[in-house]
């Protein structure tokens, strides 16, 4: 990571925090949870820290594990020892608020470190008043929402890689491979072609026949039938970013019925990237597909929402969705995922990526190569 970019990064941060009145900020990681914003905001990416960013200084606390990593990866001062005693710095700058993020810290540890500073406070020579806390959940992805070129840089160059491995997997699917023979097989291709891996946390979705109703299904030993419909919903990872694309294929033939729906959602598709652009609402945006999917005869086939934001995790904000409220703004990754699920039968959906931009939106997936293919 470019500790210019982590400078600029932190000075946006500082920006937020004096406008919410925080003399400090607190990020923690445990256990990987939240491991995304603290290499987004520090460069490190080790499965357990705590930053305090205040005014003038930026401290990493972590253990001896990551003693050569931190400093290889962060600009942050590096404090190596067992525990976070953050109480102690927070207690002894005698801040007069500070943020933490509620939604990313366990309930237990919160107690813990707001006790400790309490007590710190209460036993100094000049006792201090206990600084405000204050809930700072939203600042982070605030940052991380807007990505620059380079982040959008490294979806594409992922989409890239994942395109390639699909192909290439493709090319060996036959009658007999399971589900998860062909999992492995793209995982491997994603590393072989530069992928630092698929998703960062979760699995791939394979889901082949009537198994493919089931729009979050996880591969399992069912082998490829003839005239098996499957859908692949995978990602690749480099430098942390991550893409995310659906594809589906048949085995020999597929049958009218999957023709109609791989046409429809392909339309749908096309109507909602047509609608992304700066100013417009994701409520919006999931309308123009959600009608070309009803008025098809498959609404209520449909049975979630457009799409999600995308970056350091899967998913992030903005949400495309008939639910949600969010506005999209330019610099926002955003899928576009119209599916059509019919238990009994099977289903397939149509995913890529897109950046907003000044002036409408730019595919960084696979653009123009969406329809249903056959193989084997």
């Amino acid at each position: 990571m470019n500790f210019d970019v982590i400078s600029a990064r932190v000075a946006k941060l500082r920006a937020l925090m004096s406008e919410n009145g925080m003399d400090a900020f607190m990020l923690f990681v445990l256990e990987r949870l939240n491991s995304e914003s603290c290499r987004y905001i520090s460069g490190f990416d080790g499965s357990s820290a705590a930053l305090l960013i205040d005014a003038r200084r930026t401290l990493l606390f972590t253990d001896g594990r990551y003693q050569t990593q931190v400093s290889e990866q962060s600009p942050f001062t590096p404090h190596i020892q067992v525990g976070f005693p953050i109480a102690d710095f927070v207690a002894e700058a005698g801040y007069a608020s500070v943020g933490f993020e509620s939604q990313k810290l366990y309930h237990g540890v919160a107690l813990s470190m707001f006790r400790g500073v309490e007590e710190k406070e209460k036993r100094a020579r000049v006792p201090r008043q206990t600084p405000e806390w204050k809930d700072a959940s939203s600042l982070i992805p605030s940052l991380r929402r807007t990505k620059d070129a380079t982040e959008a840089d490294a979806i594409r160059r992922a989409g890239v890689i994942a395109r390639k491995a699909y192909d290439t997997v493709l090319e060996e699917v036959k009658v007999g491979m399971t589900e998860s023979e062909f999992e492995s097989r793209l995982l491997s291709e994603i590393k072989k072609g530069g992928g630092e891996k698929g998703w960062t946390h979760d699995g791939f979705i394979v889901a082949s026949g009537k198994r493919s109703a089931m729009c979050h299904a996880r591969p399992t030993q069912k082998a490829f039938e003839p005239g098996d419909i499957v859908t692949v919903d995978f990602g690749v990872t480099v430098e942390g970013y991550m893409c995310d694309v659906t594809r589906n294929f048949a085995l020999r033939a597929a049958d009218d019925k999957a023709l109609e729906i791989d046409k429809i959602l392909r339309e749908a598709h096309a109507a909602a990237a047509a609608a992304l652009r700066p100013g417009v609402s994701g409520k919006d945006v999931d309308a123009a597909a959600r009608k070309v999917i009803t008025d098809a005869g498959y609404g209520k086939n449909f049975i979630h929402g457009l799409g999600h934001g995308l970056g350091l995790e899967v998913h992030e904000s903005p949400r495309l969705s008939f639910l949600t409220q969010d506005i999209l703004q330019a610099g926002d990754v955003v899928t576009i995922e119209p599916g059509i699920y019919i238990e009994g039968w099977g289903g397939l959906r149509v995913e890529d990526d897109y950046i907003i931009t000044e002036n409408g939106a730019e595919c960084l997936t696979f653009p123009g190569d969406q329809a249903l293919r056959t193989v084997g």
